[in-house]
This record gives structure tokens, C-alpha cells and sequence, in this order.
């Protein structure tokens, strides 16, 4: 007979492991994306099909679609799965308020290490007087607020639809991909300032910059999950609030409602007194561990996916010889005048054929 063994994991080590796994992911993605969009920069149609999930790299684009399903309730057929992934992500919200920054976003990962390395300098941490990181955390909502305004109130339909079948909006993956792997010395020197920022100041692109942090901070209000906060268990050691990354005053109750409580549960993995501290459901009524946030954010994920795959609203209908077409129109290739020149020769070859 075989003997159950039980095995306790620590909600750290549940939630690193959900974080690495969408992150192996991610990586993949962006493997196959670099062959597809290669092949094309180089003139050639791909052998590998483009995966849909870069589109989540796509959140103005998103929100463009977002606005033409409200109005016409057609999902648009250039980038759906960028809609798809930016309302699977707003649905997290309503289950474990930030949880996306702290269990599945690869820059959210990236911060923590960060953190690592700002303990590493300065042994006790520091932190921005009080007002100034009141002033700084208004960025991230401008930033948000400012394209909700443009695309939602600024932008009539009939824009809306330009902009979808734009050259512009069907390269914007592409255009992406070329933003990093031909990056400008202006864009690398932003990118290193911000990482340089985030060493000396813990989570700054996060905590100050971060629009998609913004919305679902914002959305976390409507949460169905909540960290709770029993003042008669508390021992007042202060662990909690040393190691949030929110810098929420917890023992002040201030976690239930925060627009920064990302779900992490470094808290309550910390909290030496048993019952001051739970992650629940339902207004206390029901507990859920590390286990349970991890599986409910890996249902809503790949759940959502497999639901738009199955209404074909996954794949985009861009076919690989359509972005040949605006790749050489819009001189993203390497010489296109040459591919123009080949691809004209060819045509002429089939038409004397067919003649």
C-alpha cells in the first residue's frame, strides 16, 4: 500500500511557480513571433503561423476593439485576441484584484527581482516621503485615463473602424517587435532609466507608471476576493506591511479596499499569528489559499482562451500573404524595392502562363 504524503507549500512557492510558468510561456510566444516576423522582414512568407498571444502586448489596440464591440457587437477580425486577453485580465480583477501584476505579468516579476536587488544596496529599504508618492501614483491613472478618454469619447466609429484596417493597426504587432529588436538609443535610455528607478525605488514602473495596473486597480474595488485583517489575532510585529510591495498600511485595514493590493499573499506568508491574516471569498465567508487563487487565475486564463478558440475569436483572419503585401508597402522589409521588383516579375509570370 502506498502512503499519502502530504505536502506543504508555501504561497510563495505556489504563486513563483504560476509566475514562471506564464513566463515560459510568454517566452515561447515571443520565440515563434520572432520567426514569423523575421521570415517576413527578410521577404519570405513564414513557415511558422503567428501566435496569437503576442496581441497582449497590444493594449491600445485592445481598447480600440473594445470600444467597436460595445458599439456594434462584432468582435473585429485584425487583432481579437488582444480584446480577448485585455478582458481575461479585467475579469482577474473581480476575482483577485491585482492578481495579474503579482502572479502572471512578466514585468511584475522582473520588479520583485528588483526589489531583491535594492535590499541588496540599501539593507532597510527606502521609501518616498508620503506626498510624493501620492503625487507619483496619479501618473499611471492619468496615463490610463488619458487613452480611455481619446478612445472612448474622442474617437467616432467611423474612426474606429479606420484605424482597425489600417496598415498601421494590422502591422502594430510587428511594429512591436521591431520597437525592441531595432530599438532607438532614446527608447533604450527610457527602458534603462526606468530600471535604474526601479533599484533605487522599489516597483516604480508599477507603482507609478503602469496604465494596466491602473484599470485593474480601479476594478479591484469590485473584487470578490479580499485580504482581511483580524485586529484580535494581531501581535502588531509589523512583518506584513515590511514586506508588502503595496506599502498598504494592513493593520490598519486599509488592505480590503487599496487600488494597490495585488494578491500577492507575501502578508499572510509572513504573519506569525494564525487567524490575524486570510485571503478570502464572499465577504469572509469563504478561505482560499495560494492554491486556490493560482488555480481561479489559471481557469479564468486558459479558460477564456479555449472559449475564444472555440467561437473562432482567437486567430486573427490576416493571412501570411496579406502581411507580405503591407510589409513591402510599407518598407519594412530589408530592400524592398528589390521584393517589390520580384514580386511584380512573379505576377507577370502568371498571368503570360495563364495567357
Amino acid at each position: 500500500m502506498f502512503k499519502m504524503v502530504k505536502v506543504n507549500l508555501s504561497s510563495q512557492t505556489v504563486r513563483r511557480g504560476v509566475q514562471i510558468l506564464f513566463l515560459i510561456i510568454v517566452c515561447f510566444i515571443g520565440f515563434r513571433f520572432s520567426q514569423f516576423a523575421g521570415a517576413l522582414e527578410k521577404g519570405m512568407l513564414p513557415l511558422v503561423d503567428r501566435p496569437p498571444g503576442v496581441e497582449v502586448f497590444l493594449p491600445i489596440g485592445a481598447l480600440v476593439s473594445l470600444k467597436y464591440f460595445v458599439l456594434t457587437g462584432i468582435i473585429n477580425e485584425v487583432h481579437p485576441s488582444g480584446l480577448v486577453l485585455f478582458l481575461i485580465i479585467c475579469v482577474t480583477a473581480f476575482i483577485a484584484k491585482k492578481g495579474f501584476c503579482s502572479w502572471v505579468c512578466p514585468f511584475g516579476l522582473l520588479s520583485e527581482y528588483l526589489v531583491k536587488v535594492h535590499y541588496q544596496i540599501f539593507k532597510h529599504g527606502l521609501c518616498l516621503p508620503f506626498w510624493l508618492d501620492r503625487i507619483l501614483r496619479t501618473g499611471k491613472y492619468f496615463l490610463a485615463g488619458f487613452f480611455i478618454w481619446t478612445i472612448f469619447f474622442k474617437m467616432p466609429l467611423e474612426a474606429i473602424e479606420r484605424f482597425i484596417n489600417s496598415p498601421y493597426n494590422i502591422l502594430s504587432d510587428i511594429k512591436m517587435f521591431k520597437f525592441f529588436t531595432q530599438i532607438s538609443m532614446t527608447a533604450f535610455l527610457v527602458i534603462l532609466g526606468i530600471i535604474l528607478l526601479s533599484v533605487f525605488i522599489r516597483n516604480f514602473w508599477c507603482r507609478y507608471l503602469c496604465p494596466y495596473g491602473a484599470v485593474l486597480g480601479v476594478l479591484s474595488l469590485l473584487s470578490l476576493g479580499r485580504i482581511n485583517f483580524n485586529p484580535s489575532h494581531c501581535s502588531d510585529c509589523k512583518k506584513c506591511e515590511k514586506v508588502c510591495p503595496g506599502l498598504i498600511n494592513i493593520r490598519q485595514g486599509k488592505s480590503f479596499f487599496s487600488l494597490e493590493c495585488s494578491t500577492c499573499l507575501q502578508c499572510i506568508n509572513v504573519c506569525p499569528e494564525k487567524g490575524a491574516l486570510k485571503y478570502s471569498f464572499l465577504k469572509t465567508r469563504f478561505s482560499m489559499g495560494s492554491i486556490g487563487v493560482a488555480l481561479s487565475l489559471l481557469i479564468i486564463f486558459f479558460g477564456g482562451i479555449a472559449m475564444a478558440k472555440m467561437a473562432g475569436h482567437w486567430e486573427n483572419k490576416i493571412s501570411k500573404k496579406t502581411y507580405f503585401f503591407y510589409m513591402m508597402t510599407q518598407g519594412m522589409m530589408d530592400k524592398p524595392e528589390e521584393k517589390m521588383i520580384q514580386m511584380m516579375e512573379k505576377m507577370q509570370k502568371r498571368r503570360t502562363q495563364s495567357q
